[in-house]
């Protein structure tokens, strides 16, 4: 059999490279994917070249070695079946469906312990979800909104959605969202949202015309360094700011001259790949596992899954995903 990996191998350009199908280790099994799904906000860094080449693919998960640098195979949420184990792995994995922090590629082999069981009542296309489901619970967890608070989230994209998702399920006061596409916009209002705004239009003004004042809670998820400074700008005294978007390589410029200052104001990094310190006693990464496995089977999650392409066509995926952003929510690469 014949195996097909994808490779980012300078800015723009990505190709599909084939080895032979290796047998599992003694320790392993082997998985074929049967769907994965693109990080919109990473990959497209990646493949515009934006991403800092000296930093650590992801120094947390076992698929990933060395740095960002072209080129490049990248991709944290492949959903396949096991099909054939090494002789130290219980029989019970073969025919399982499973989710890995694993590149795009058609088979790839695994230790047990780094792969999760996708659970029965997901589907595979569903499953591929998880990684970002994972980030906005994360996102929860780090700001920790409280009852009666106003929260707005910036930026629509499938994250920004599924938080604004979880978010809509706490006792809050206002919970506004804001983004440039009207698609994600009637999206997020029925995921929950009081009111999804166009954010074009003056932030603070339109947050507080919604809400009737600052927010307490503001994330920034829009993957657009110039939003931080609308987020630190709608958000009201002593409230958060936690930034959930990477910007890679683009500076970000914001104003810390006036409200900032005198109004206390947090800023916070949020990123899944840890868990933050003050909560690691209670919270590991099975406990937050569990719970985002929990939530993806509440959640109604098919419509966010608006476009799927094999994985010969991911040049022509990349492209739709930087000039039609409109159009797209979540793009799944299939395999044959």
């Amino acid at each position: 059999m014949t195996a097909q990996t994808l490779y980012f191998t300078g800015p723009r350009t990505v190709e599909i490279r084939c080895r032979d199908v290796c047998d599992p280790g003694p320790d392993e099994l082997r998985v074929r994917t049967i769907a994965s799904a693109i990080s919109a906000g990473t990959e497209r860094l990646i493949y515009s070249g934006d991403a800092p080449a000296e930093l650590p693919a992801d120094e947390q998960l076992e698929a990933f070695d060395g740095d960002l640098s072209f080129p490049l195979s990248y991709g944290y949420a492949a959903v396949g079946e096991v099909t054939a184990v090494g002789s130290n792995v219980d029989d019970d994995w073969l025919g399982q469906q499973v989710f890995a922090y694993n590149p795009h590629e058609s088979h790839f082999l695994a230790r047990p312990d780094d792969v999760l069981p996708v659970p029965d009542g997901v589907s595979a296309h569903e499953a591929t979800l998880f990684a970002n489901l994972e980030t906005a619970v994360t996102f929860l967890l780090d700001g920790e909104p409280l009852l009666g608070e106003r929260v707005a989230v910036l930026g629509q994209g499938v994250v920004g959605l599924l938080t604004t998702a979880l978010l809509s399920q706490t006792p809050l006061e206002s919970l506004v969202t804001f983004d440039t596409y009207e698609r994600r916009r009637e999206r997020s209002t029925a995921f929950g949202a009081d009111r999804s705004l166009d954010p074009d239009r003056e932030l603070p003004d339109a947050f507080v015309d919604t809400a009737g004042d600052r927010a307490d809670l503001t994330y920034e998820l829009s993957g657009n360094p110039d939003a931080l400074d609308d987020a630190i700008s709608t958000t009201g005294f002593d409230g958060r700011v936690i930034v959930g978007s990477w910007y890679g390589t683009r500076p970000a410029s914001v104003e810390l001259g006036g409200r900032f200052h005198r109004d206390r104001l947090e800023v916070r990094s949020s990123q899944v790949s840890t868990i933050d310190p003050r909560l690691s006693g209670r919270w590991s990464r099975e406990r937050r596992h569990e719970l985002t496995w929990e939530w993806l089977q509440r959640l109604e999650v098919t419509s966010l899954l608006t476009h799927e392409r094999p994985l010969s066509e991911a040049p022509e995926a990349y492209e739709l995903l930087e000039k039609r952003p409109e159009a797209t929510i979540q793009l799944l690469f299939t395999y044959e």
